[in-house]
């Protein structure tokens, strides 16, 4: 008996092995391929950036005077974007989300411009509309600085008096990151998350954050930078939210310094806050930017 025992332990013991070894073949594989994937940023292409080449018109289109603006990122990519001027000093930097280009935003540019009285600059990031290169987190960042480059020694506004900046949905990671580097009037985040890998675990809650971490290169933590700004805060986020739920809007607002302001933006979901918002959004918005401090 002890003999027909021992041997099936050494079965039992040889399955084991071979499992242990599969599945060690199957985390390597994973890991390979994930930092292959990483490296290549073929996910972070296809699945985080949706970038459109053409412009489907212009503020000009909505009865607007603007400047056709091109620039350089540090790395030399040529970038570009508008600059829609005002009675105001005070200037919109707007980062747009991850999808299409400025030639989209017209409408919501329009109603902006309109309804604040502010001048407004908005870019797209380098592999959108009419800016060259491919696009990337850390080359997003680069272009943000750009802008705001541009904007300090073109336009002849100080960042810190006279300069807030505009961040929705992917653009409020950029705009967290450039609240960080340089000091401004204030920083205004609508329909923002906390970060990608946090969308990710509330979009895959089983899966790993080692397995999404290994696939994806791109991350736009603003939860552990928020932390970091030190311009007044006003936070947007609609409440019907089906792309990015409203509790990562909060999310950051509870991490962040003050002075700082929520807003919520009832029955808006993710692309119509503006429309929806109507009247009080807008005030929400003036009264943000005449005084950012709440004093």
């Amino acid at each position: 008996m002890l003999g027909k025992r021992g041997s099936r332990s050494r079965t039992v013991l040889r399955v084991l092995v071979r499992l242990t070894r599969g599945v060690a073949l199957a985390v390597a594989l994973v890991a390979v391929v994930g930092f292959a994937l990483r490296q290549t940023n073929v996910l972070d292409r296809h699945f985080i950036f949706f970038p459109e080449r053409d412009l489907e018109g212009d503020p000009g289109q909505a009865g607007l005077e603007f400047e056709d603006v091109f620039f350089t990122a540090s790395d030399g990519v040529r970038l570009h974007g508008w600059f829609v001027p005002a009675e105001s000093r005070t200037t919109l930097v707007w980062f747009h989300g991850n999808a299409g280009n400025i030639g989209h935003r017209v409408d919501n540019l329009s109603l902006l411009h309109r309804r604040t009285g502010l001048s407004i600059f908005i870019f797209d990031y380098r592999g959108y509309g009419r800016s060259e290169g491919d696009i990337s987190e850390e080359g997003t960042y680069l272009d943000g600085q750009a802008a705001l480059n541009y904007v300090r020694l073109e336009i002849g506004r100080d960042l810190e008096t006279d300069v807030i900046l505009f961040g929705r949905s992917l653009g409020a990671g950029v705009a967290v990151e450039m609240a960080v580097r340089n000091r401004v009037r204030g920083l205004i985040l609508e329909s923002a998350f906390s970060s990608v890998r946090g969308m990710a675990k509330r979009v895959y809650p089983l899966l790993p954050s080692a397995v999404v971490a290994s696939f994806l290169k791109t991350d736009y933590d603003s939860l552990s930078k928020i932390r970091g700004v030190e311009a007044p805060l006003l936070v947007l986020h609609g409440d019907r939210d089906d792309v990015v739920p409203m509790e990562q809007g909060l999310e950051l607002f509870e991490a962040a310094n003050e002075p700082k302001r929520f807003y919520t933006i009832r029955g808006a979901g993710h692309n119509d806050t503006y429309v929806v918002g109507g009247d009080e959004y807008f005030q929400t918005l003036r009264e943000f930017v005449l005084d950012p401090t709440g004093s």
